[in-house]
């Protein structure tokens, strides 16, 4: 059995969102959004999406977490703690990751999910010394992609019949983040120097 995963300290956030793991009160805010068609669109979970799925994927995040497997976040708006999605770094690859996501829709158009990703991107490849951190979207999903693009991703590819969704196989693309991509994108956040 793996070891279970650090939580971080201090734990995650910016000027407009933290993160924190998921919670089983968080299990009305899933089942919320998980009513939107978009998230069930483009996640594979049960439809309908009843209070009994959120409950236990909810309480099935604790347990991936001690078995080593997934860190999954709640996002939440830093302002007024209001629950906005779910952000996942998938573990299970030597010093590799791969990181899955979504918006509530009440969340969604300010920018919530680029910063999220960032912030588990900034944590996840120092932490576990990861040579690579991989997402993928379904082809459709635009944005998604501009979410990885945003967050400093690179655009690698179309993989064919990548995922299964809803028994049809379905292309896919896929992004990466390298430790180098982190570095060079710090390295632009930080003022410029005054000219002496």
């Amino acid at each position: 059995m793996a070891k279970p995963l650090p939580r971080p300290d201090p734990p995650l956030a910016d000027e407009a969102v933290r993160l924190r793991p998921i919670e089983p009160s968080d299990a009305a805010d899933i089942h919320a959004a998980c009513q939107d068609p978009l998230i069930a669109h483009f996640i594979p979970i049960p439809q309908p999406y009843r209070m009994t799925d959120a409950e236990a994927f909810a309480g099935a995040t604790s347990r991936a977490w001690d078995e080593g497997v997934a860190a999954n976040f709640a996002i939440l708006d830093r302002a007024d703690g209001r629950f906005l999605g779910v952000v996942t770094l998938h573990v299970g690859w030597p010093r590799r990751a791969m990181v899955g996501y979504w918006l509530a829709p009440w969340g969604r158009g300010r920018g919530i999910m680029t910063r999220a990703v960032r912030l588990l991107a900034a944590w996840s490849i120092p932490t576990f010394d990861l040579v690579r951190l991989s997402l993928y979207t379904l082809d459709d999903n635009l944005s998604s992609q501009r979410v990885a693009e945003r967050a400093g991703f690179t655009r690698e590819g179309v993989l064919r019949a990548y995922a299964d969704r809803l028994g049809q196989p379905r292309d896919c693309v896929m992004f990466s983040l390298l430790p180098a991509d982190l570095a060079a994108e710090r390295r632009a956040d930080l003022p410029e120097e005054p000219v002496k």
